[in-house]
């Protein structure tokens, strides 16, 4: 039987019907409940739910998109992202059309269900690793994005995605920023693999172990890059994290959801090591997680992979409302009508 979630009747935004496209929270309501169209996509193969029984449709038609093709995964078949492409009514006059994408990317997390648990646990695992880039989903998603852009253009694109598939679209979009194509981007709830430092109350403790890490980091990517600036020309010698530093994606956040909400403390603590003067220290910390360096050091002489979790620049927009950890980690937080929400713009310099 169905749950309440899956209905869009019963709990999508009904409220929004006039989307305003240079409204940010209309933009963030669409963006997420075509995220939830590939969720219950995937829970209507499971079920075999067709035609007048499918409850995904009316996820994407009822903002006037189609459903161009599903992404499907080639180990357990299971749909895992979707291509939307916008079809508004000639009829309808809005003003604000020019700001609305002409095709969206959209991936799925990880769904607790016996059809396809088994295949996403091992991508979350593969994520944790920094290997999510090596998987034959990743794959089948990049190519999808370079396909669509490669035909209308980036900035006729956008990229969504939830928990895992937040992961998916970043590691997506890094791929496309890095060959000069910025996606408009919204990730949601996207894993952070850190140490939940953000739990720690007291904020003189939370920031020296901040500063610490950032000082061992540091020292640590100086000597990577001194091996690394030895192996290659340096003409050829190029930072992916300042190549990256022009694309602003979207992050949608919740202090209650441990599996994103490190993403507040770094940002935050690399604009208080600007403030106190450290900045340079802090530029290399923020390129690198200290798990990798160290799988680099100790393991084999091949450096270390990029962590795909770190980015340079963001649009940081934090659910500040109290939540249990299943409501603050859900997608259905992102298309309430009455949320609470901070925003806060990191420019990597």
């Amino acid at each position: 039987m169905a749950s309440e979630r899956e209905s869009f009747d019963l709990s999508g935004p009904l409220h929004l019907t006039y989307v305003l496209w240079d409204n940010p929270y209309h933009r963030m309501s669409v963006a997420a409940c075509l995220v939830q169209g590939v969720y219950i996509l995937e829970r209507d193969r499971q079920e075999k739910r067709e035609g007048s029984d499918a409850l995904a449709p009316p996820w994407w038609t009822f903002f006037h998109f189609q459903l161009l093709r599903p992404l499907v995964d080639d180990v357990d078949s299971s749909i895992f992202g979707a291509i939307y492409e916008f079809k508004p009514p000639s009829s309808q006059s809005n003003d604000t059309l020019y700001r609305s994408p002409r095709y969206v990317i959209a991936f799925r997390g990880t769904l607790t269900k016996a059809h396809s648990v088994s295949r996403d646990v091992e991508l979350d695992i593969h994520f944790i690793r920094q290997g999510l880039h090596k998987t034959s989903r990743s794959n089948i998603a990049i190519q999808a994005v370079r396909n669509t852009v490669a035909t209308v253009g980036d900035s006729n694109v956008w990229l969504a995605g939830h928990s895992l598939g937040s992961a998916m679209a970043l590691l997506t979009g890094k791929t496309m920023a890095k060959d000069g194509n910025f996606i408009e981007s919204f990730l949601f709830n996207p894993p952070f693999t850190s140490a939940p430092l953000e739990k720690i109350k007291d904020e003189r403790v939370k920031h020296g172990i901040r500063f610490a890490g950032s000082v061992i980091t540091a020292g640590l990517t100086i000597a990577m890059k001194a091996k690394q600036a030895k192996q290659q020309p340096k003409d050829l010698f190029i930072d992916p994290f300042t190549a990256l530093s022009a694309w602003v994606p979207c992050l949608f956040v919740n202090p209650s959801d441990h599996i994103c909400s490190e993403y507040i403390g770094y940002f935050e603590h690399r604009r208080n090591m600007e403030d106190m003067g450290a900045g340079v220290i802090e530029r290399l910390a923020t390129q690198n997680s200290l798990g990798s360096l160290l799988m680099g050091a100790f393991g084999n002489d091949s450096e270390p992979s990029e962590p795909l979790h770190l980015i340079p620049s963001a649009s940081l927009t934090i659910n500040v409302a109290p939540s249990d950890f299943k409501e603050a980690h859900g997608i259905h937080q992102w298309w309430k009508p009455d949320l609470r929400l901070d925003h806060k713009l990191y420019n990597y310099k």
